[in-house]
C-alpha cells in the first residue's frame, strides 16, 4: 500500500526544526534548507514569507507539541506525586523521541526577544499554573510539619531545576560524552530516576495537593 508523503509545509517545519536545533537559527540558511528538502527557496518563502516567519512557525509548533505532551500526562494522572511522576516520564519520552524539539527550545531561550517571547507566550500560563501548584504543595507541607530534609522552599527553583535537566543534559551530547555516556534508553532512564529522586527530596510527597 502506497504511503502518502507529508505536506510540503510540514516537511519544511520538520527539517527546519532539526537544522535550528543542530546549527542554531543564525547558522541555518534558507538556501541550505531548500537544498536539504529538494525544493526551491521560493517554496519556503511561499509558505512562511521570510526566515523570521519560518522561525516563528517552527518555535510555535515545538512549544505546542511540548504543551500537548505535558497536558496529556496531566490528564491521565492523579494529583500529587503520581502527576509529577507522569510529567517527568512524559518529558523524558519526548526527549528520546524528539531530542531535536527540546534542543530547539533550548536554543531559542538563548536568542532572547522576540523569538524567545513566542515560546514564553505559549508556556507562561502553564508555568504559572505549575508554580502555583508547587506553592500550594509546599504550604500544605508547612502546615503538616515542614519540608523534608534537603527540601527546597521556592517552587520556581524546583521547576527550573527539573526543566534544566530535561532540556539541558538530555539534549547536550557533549556533556554526556564528557561523562562517558551516550544517550540511549538506559541512560535516559537513569537520568529520569535521578530527577525523580531530586524531586522526592525537594518535595514532601505526603503533602501533595
Amino acid at each position: 500500500m502506497a504511503t502518502t508523503s507529508p505536506p510540503t509545509r510540514d516537511r519544511i517545519l520538520a527539517t527546519a526544526t532539526d537544522a535550528f536545533a543542530a546549527q542554531g537559527v543564525a547558522g541555518t540558511s534558507l538556501d541550505g534548507l531548500a537544498a536539504d528538502l529538494g525544493v526551491t527557496k521560493q517554496t519556503i518563502l511561499y509558505h512562511f514569507g521570510s526566515k523570521d516567519g519560518l522561525t516563528k512557525s517552527v518555535v510555535e509548533s515545538a512549544a505546542h507539541e511540548l504543551m500537548k505532551v505535558l497536558d496529556e500526562a496531566v490528564a491521565v494522572s492523579e494529583p500529587g506525586w503520581p502527576r509529577i511522576d507522569a510529567i517527568v516520564r512524559a518529558a523524558f519520552r519526548l526527549a528520546i523521541r524528539r531530542p531535536e524539539l527540546l534542543g530547539l527550545l533550548r536554543e531559542v531561550s538563548r536568542l532572547g526577544p522576540p523569538v524567545a517571547d513566542v515560546v514564553l507566550d505559549i508556556l507562561q500560563p502553564r508555568v504559572d499554573q505549575t508554580i502555583d501548584y508547587l506553592q500550594r504543595w509546599m504550604e500544605a507541607a508547612a502546615q503538616e510539619g515542614g519540608l523534608p530534609p534537603g527540601g527546597v522552599n521556592d517552587p520556581r527553583l524546583v521547576l527550573v531545576s527539573a526543566y534544566t535537566m530535561v532540556t539541558g543534559v538530555v539534549t547536550d551530547a557533549e556533556v554526556l560524552r564528557a561523562a562517558g555516556l551516550e544517550l540511549d534508553l538506559r541512560v535516559a532512564a537513569g537520568l529520569r530516576r535521578t530527577l525523580l529522586s531530586f524531586l522526592e527530596a525537594a518535595l514532601p510527597v505526603a503533602a501533595a495537593t
